[in-house]
């Protein structure tokens, strides 16, 4: 598989988002069909691996610890603290210094390792300034805990107070054909500083696979279900923009799930996609992806079709929106 820098490390250029697995796209997989889905990407050659203690409030970083600690000097581990369970059991986002420590300390317990390779600010609670937030991670890393330091759906003036507080390795936030807001600054930042960028949701949340064409079938606690984009009304419309996409893709010779990854690739060689799966099919046309080259008309044809115009509905509802630092059109 092709390889890409992430920060200090040289990774797959495919990551796997081990989210889905225990957390937010319809019902958790069991226990062992978790481990057994985690083993096989790493058998496959994926050798970066992405958690949160946010996605199941620490059962997704106890399954990765269960089913990939006892070949920890194979791949690199990336985690997140910063959201998460309150002292009552309800999401919260606070960069408190002494959460944000203890989180650390419990997800070393939970992944089964001595030190986390990247960890990421998974928000910016816009309280605490960020080079506060930074400076604890900064001491986390001297003391032995974490390797580098991460940061979620910021924007680009965000990162560059931060980095100025301690370099930062990388950047991660959605980035797909339809979602394009990365494009209005937080890119460039990232290539001037040597920061690499990671693309979590490019196959845009299972839209641009092509397979999922009813949304009333979505789980009940499915988190689109809360995304405008995948209101029936506008999901509608957007299968509307789709099907060109998918007829460029037969004509590509590409599945359209190929076709997405293959063109986050081509955006940038600091950028690395990390879509997440529960299907080991899935999981090979990811990285078929990877490995494609896409003609300068075949990405500006792909561009035309999908992108901030054509796509109707905003990423987030106004109350997440909120929660979040990045640029928006």
């Amino acid at each position: 598989m092709k390889q890409r820098k992430l920060g200090p490390f040289d990774v797959s250029a495919l990551g796997f988002g081990c989210m889905s697995l225990s957390h937010a796209y319809g019902a958790p997989v069991g226990e062992d069909e978790g481990v057994r889905i985690l083993q096989a990407a790493l058998d496959t050659g994926v050798t970066h691996f992405d958690t949160a203690l946010q996605y199941g409030f620490g059962k997704n970083e106890m399954l990765v610890g269960k089913a990939l600690s006892h070949r920890r000097q194979e791949f690199t581990l990336a985690s997140k603290c910063g959201m998460g369970p309150d002292d009552e059991g309800k999401r919260e986002i606070t960069n408190d210094p002494a959460k944000l420590r203890a989180a650390c300390e419990g997800a070393l317990q939970r992944l089964n390792t001595d030190v986390i390779d990247l960890y990421y600010l998974h928000r910016w609670d816009k309280v605490t300034p960020i080079e506060e937030s930074v400076g604890l991670l900064a001491d986390l890393k001297k003391e032995g805990k974490i390797r580098a330091i991460g940061l979620s759906e910021v924007s680009a003036t965000t990162l560059q107070r931060a980095h100025k507080e301690h370099p930062i390795a990388a950047v991660q936030s959605e980035y797909s054909l339809w979602s394009r807001n990365p494009e209005i600054a937080v890119l460039d930042a990232c290539k001037q500083l040597g920061v690499s960028f990671v693309a979590f949701s490019p196959m845009a949340r299972g839209y641009l696979s092509g397979k999922l064409r009813d949304v009333s079938t979505l789980a009940e606690k499915d988190l689109r279900r809360g995304m405008p984009r995948f209101y029936p009304e506008n999901y509608a419309r957007n299968l509307e923009v789709l099907e060109p996409y998918l007829a460029l893709a037969d004509e590509l010779g590409h599945t359209p799930a190929e076709l997405a990854i293959a063109w986050v690739m081509a955006k940038g060689e600091h950028i690395l996609p990390l879509p997440g799966t529960v299907n080991l099919a899935h999981l090979a046309e990811n990285i078929r992806g990877v490995q494609l080259e896409l003609s300068a008309e075949a990405l500006a044809r792909v561009e035309a079709l999908i992108n901030q115009d054509t796509v109707v509905g905003t990423r987030y509802k106004p109350a997440t929106q909120s929660e979040i630092d990045t640029e928006e059109f």
